[in-house]
């Protein structure tokens, strides 16, 4: 009888759940979109019931399609989780609860937090890099976790009193789905610690040192664990007593999906964010280039992967911002369609620094701009911009990986959603001028954890085999521009990326965005319990916060 392995892909903007069979061809799927908050500019939240609610839902509408296929439940062997990395979860560790919303990687409400960290070490923002590789930023879990100590007063009392459980999605995930308290399996993979600023990433254990930079004591953390190795059975559903086997954090989990298992090998996804790694073999490499020294995966008890990373905030999301919020397209179709109809954007660039940007810039104080409009300016024109404004950035780190290895790339491996366009993806190889790889099937992060199952159960048993899987239909693309035309074009972004510089200013209504960071808190929590009593409390609660957030905008808005 056929079997197959199931991957969980809990990503920023949507959960899945993926079955694979040993060929890692797709059986099935089903797919939900995940909401998002935006309860203040820069701010992105989820909420974390909603995380397992729709990770639940997709297992069993994809089992359910399975079992219309002629299959059985019992049919998947293992199944393999993917999430998005450095997002934030904060529960209560007696009662389960969350205690407040989860607060996603990209958002930007940490900066002055950031720069108040960097201004107790002499080295700044690189005050930790020797120890986790990665400099102080907006970006990562442990400057969220300590924005929430210093602004959401029930986090701090969890703190207190010792209740306080941290976790990233993939703890939060595999929690819940083994059984939550009664099971109490708590555990985090090293891609995924190794996003949090706070694993030292020589010895893949908690840093006591980074512990205590950030002041985090009584705070309860997840086991650190590899990425492909059985951490429990789920308990409940359709696949009631199947193990969870392999945990990788998104990226990492298309660096395993796409096989980049030599020194070397890279590849870049397109997804909200667009995120390309760079196999730097078994020692970490500490970047001089503004990149991110990050865990690529570690299977079992064998030694780790590492590699570099450039992590660019805003990709797939762009397109998101103007269908959601301008209104001037229906979907990422209809942007390709309108973008197909020029063969430029006519001189404009679209920076999309929503919350900064991020990898090789690293500048926080970076928005979104659009330069060199004019009255020939048209829709059309935009949207090819909002396509060529990934590949410039994806070239900018292309840029700093080849200076790190002395060698430069010549292909380029990529997947994700935005890789679905053919236009995207030769303009990212007229960017580049170097080939770029794309395979037939781009599931590549939810194939990526499948893998770490399925090696931790014996689906696959060599990395040999996994060589013979997803070979088919690989699409190259190679530039069909002059050298000249793509220098003056990336020479363009580079003016434009300046001219988005010192946009962000310190908060002028600080105390605003506290009294609504304890109403968003207050109202999540009370509300959660389902009781009565404490349901009118928090609504008077609400409207008292509401008050103070007012007078404290007033106030800044008089100010100025």
């Amino acid at each position: 009888m056929p079997q197959f392995v199931g991957a969980l892909d809990q990503g920023t903007t949507s959960t899945r759940f993926v079955v694979f069979d040993k060929d890692g061809s797709i059986v099935t799927f089903h797919q939900m979109e995940l909401e998002q908050h935006y309860p203040q500019p820069g701010w992105v939240e989820h909420d974390p019931y909603e995380i397992i609610d729709t990770a639940r839902t997709c297992i069993e509408h994809a089992v359910n399609k399975l079992k219309i296929l002629g299959h059985k439940a019992s049919d998947i062997t293992s199944i393999g989780i993917t999430n998005q990395r450095e997002t934030v979860v904060t529960w209560d560790r007696l009662t389960g609860q969350p205690l407040h919303p989860a607060i996603v990687w990209s958002d930007s409400r940490t900066t002055e937090t950031v720069k108040a960290l960097a201004a107790t070490d002499p080295k700044g923002v690189d005050c930790l890099r020797h120890l986790c590789g990665l400099p102080l930023t907006t970006y990562f879990s442990a400057v969220k976790l300590r924005w929430l100590l210093d602004n959401v007063p029930i986090v701090q009392q969890a703190q207190q009193q010792q209740r306080l459980q941290f976790g990233t999605v993939d703890t939060w995930l595999i929690y819940n789905l083994t059984g939550g308290q009664k099971n109490n399996v708590l555990v985090t993979d090293v891609t995924n610690a190794s996003r949090t600023m706070l694993m030292d990433i020589h010895t893949l254990q908690w840093s006591e040192e980074a512990k205590h930079f950030f002041k985090f004591d009584q705070i309860h953390m997840p086991k650190i664990v590899s990425s492909s190795q059985i951490y429990g059975l789920v308990d409940e559903g359709s696949l009631e007593g199947v193990p969870i086997a392999g945990c990788l954090g998104d990226q990492q989990a298309a660096l395993v999906g796409q096989k980049c298992f030599n020194v070397g090998d890279a590849k870049n996804t397109y997804g909200t964010g667009c995120f390309m790694l760079f196999n730097t073999g078994s020692a970490p490499v500490i970047s001089k280039n503004g990149l991110l020294t990050t865990v690529a995966y570690q299977f079992g008890d064998h030694p780790p992967a590492y590699a570099l990373e450039g992590s660019v905030a805003v990709a797939g999301s762009s397109i998101n911002w103007l269908r959601d919020n301008l209104g001037v397209i229906e979907d990422a179709l209809d942007l390709n369609r309108l973008a197909s109809t020029v063969d430029s954007s006519a001189g404009v660039y679209f920076v999309t620094a929503f919350a900064g940007l991020f990898a090789p810039y690293w500048r926080d104080d970076a928005r979104g701009t659009i330069c060199g409009m004019t009255q020939f300016t048209r829709l059309e024109h935009i949207c090819r911009a909002t396509l060529e404004a990934v590949c410039y950035q994806s070239r900018a780190i292309l840029e700093a990986m080849n200076k790190e290895s002395g060698k430069p790339l010549r292909s380029l491996k990529v997947d994700g959603g935005m890789s679905n366009s053919d236009l995207c993806m030769q303009i990212q190889a007229d960017v580049l001028g170097i080939h770029v790889d794309r395979p037939q099937m781009r599931e590549m992060t939810a194939l990526g954890s499948a893998i770490a199952a399925g090696f931790a159960t014996g689906f696959w048993k060599s990395f040999d085999e996994l060589a013979l899987i997803n070979t088919e239909g690989r699409m190259i693309f190679d530039s069909k521009i002059t050298g000249e035309r793509r220098e003056a074009m990336y020479n363009g972004w580079n003016e434009a990326v300046k001219r988005s510089y010192g946009w962000a200013t310190a908060n002028t209504t600080t105390n605003a965005s506290k009294a609504i960071a304890i109403v968003t808190n207050t109202a999540y929590t009370y509300v959660s319990a389902v009781n009565t009593t404490a349901v009118i409390a928090a609504a008077v609660a609400v409207v008292a916060a509401i008050a103070v957030a007012a007078a404290a905008t007033t106030t800044a808005t008089a100010r100025h």
